[in-house]
Formats: structure tokens, sequence, C-alpha cells
């Protein structure tokens, strides 16, 4: 899909619908359906494809045939699914699998205000009508140029797998200075969101639980190797707070740090 395809195209809306639930659609015939998830993640599968994990967007296709949306049991999850066809029908409209976006607050911005000229409109003239649909057109056509530039950009950039161990790399190099998840997001180009689900997906835990075990793990060879008092430690490794770092301390080890210490003969 490249830019060269929109040129001479025109995106017309026809239908917007809110889902919090998991269904089984297809795409229509000579029209086509974006998927902007607004909050938590979905799955989506085609036929013949691997499942695809999406907590920003995704692009259907008329040619992908029956594909099915599931929404985790236990999470909070709401998308919109836009149909829309592109004029003049005889042109070639691909876009087609996941997109993503560094906009995630500007593309919820129209999202809501596309939601709200369609549900809450009083009765127009037929030039307000007109005026209606060609700012509906427009906005469609900027968060299509948006999805479309900028999953372009992160291709380029890196891929998926890259941007986390990347991103471990440097939790490892700085787990001892304060790390939020919106910081480490921002740092691998991601929204929040997707970069939560990849990594899961890549390290099986949540990113402050992976930093805690990164930090206790720390604080243990510390004990083994230096002599310094427990709150230094729990200083160095990125605890403001001594008790917390104790409660952790036990929670990821089973010990109390000195329990941890008489066991191992340093106190």
């Amino acid at each position: 899909m490249n830019f060269h395809q929109l040129i001479p195209l025109v995106p017309l809306i026809e239908q917007i619908e809110t889902n919090s639930s998991s269904l089984t659609a297809e795409c229509p015939a000579n029209k086509y359906q974006l998927i902007i998830v607004r909050r938590g993640h979905i799955t989506i599968l085609g036929q013949d494809q691997e499942p695809t994990v999406c907590s920003q967007a995704y692009a259907c296709h008329p040619d992908q045939g029956t594909y099915s949306i599931q929404v985790p049991k236990t999470k909070t999850v709401e998308y919109v699914i836009i149909t829309y066809r592109m004029l003049p029908d005889e042109n070639t409209w691909t876009l087609q699998g996941p997109l993503t976006t560094l906009s995630e607050i500007k593309i919820h911005y129209m999202l809501d205000e596309l939601i709200r000229t369609t549900h809450d409109l009083h009765p127009l003239t037929a030039e307000e009508e007109a005026a209606h649909i060609f700012r509906k057109r427009i906005m469609l056509e900027r968060i299509l140029f948006i999805y479309l530039y900028e999953s372009q950009l992160t291709q380029e950039k890196k891929s998926s797998a890259e941007s986390i161990e990347e991103t471990l790399s440097y939790m490892n190099e700085h787990y001892m200075v304060e790390l939020s998840l919106p910081m480490l997001a921002r740092r691998a180009g991601m929204s929040i969101g997707y970069f939560t689900v990849l990594f899961k997906k890549h390290t099986g835990a949540t990113m402050m639980n992976y930093l805690y075990t990164l930090r206790i793990e720390k604080a243990k060879q510390m004990f083994l190797h230096t002599d310094l008092l427990a709150k230094e430690v729990a200083g160095r490794v990125g605890f403001v707070d001594y008790f917390h770092f104790s409660k952790v301390f036990k929670k990821k080890t089973g010990y109390s740090p000195s329990v941890f210490l008489a066991s191992q003969n340093k106190i």
C-alpha cells in the first residue's frame, strides 16, 4: 500500500459502529473497513491468516473474506468499525492489515467528532448536508493519511521485536533511575497500549514486573559482593522508599532483605 493509490481516490463514510464484544463479520463488496481500538486490545482472525493482536488499528479489505474480532474475556475493550467506500469504484485500494500511529490522541479526537456528527444531527438543509458530508470525508482522509504515513515510518525505523529488545537493553543499563511505561513506550515509538501488548508477548511479564525483577536481581548481587547497608542497596537499584523495596524483595525472593543477608552469612 502506498500514497499513489490515495491521490486519485475520495473516501466516503458509509457507517460508524462502536462495539465492545467479540463478533464475526465480513467486509462488504466494494467497501472497506477500518477498525480503530479506543481501549484495550483485540485479536483479529482472518481466513488463512495468523491471529493479529491489535491495540491501535486494522484495515479490512473485501478480498479478505470473513474475519472475526475476539475480545479478551477479562478486559474492558472498546473499538470502532468505520465502513467506507473509495470513489471512483474502479480504482485500486489495497490497504489491509495492522496499522500503527504515534498520534493516537489526534486520531481519537477526530473519531469522537465523526461519531458525534453522525449520531447527534438535527435536520439539515441541503447545503448543510453537503458541508457535513464533505467534513466527514476530510476527517476520514486525514485519519487514513496518518495511519499510512506513520505505519510506514514505524516499519522503516525498525521492527517491533527490535524495539522491544532495545528497550530491554535500555532497562538493564538504567534500572536504577525512574522508568515509566509512558516514557519507555514513547522512546520505542509506540502507543502505550501497543507497547504493553508487545512487551508482555516478548517477555511474558508486564513492564513494571520485569523492572522489579531486574532491580531485585541487581540488589541480590550487591548484597553478595558489597558491604552496603540494605537501605543503600535499595537506593542504588532504584527504590526511593526502603519499605517498598523490602516488600518487593520478599515477594520476589521469599525472604526479607535481612533474612537474605543472614542466609548469606553477611550479618
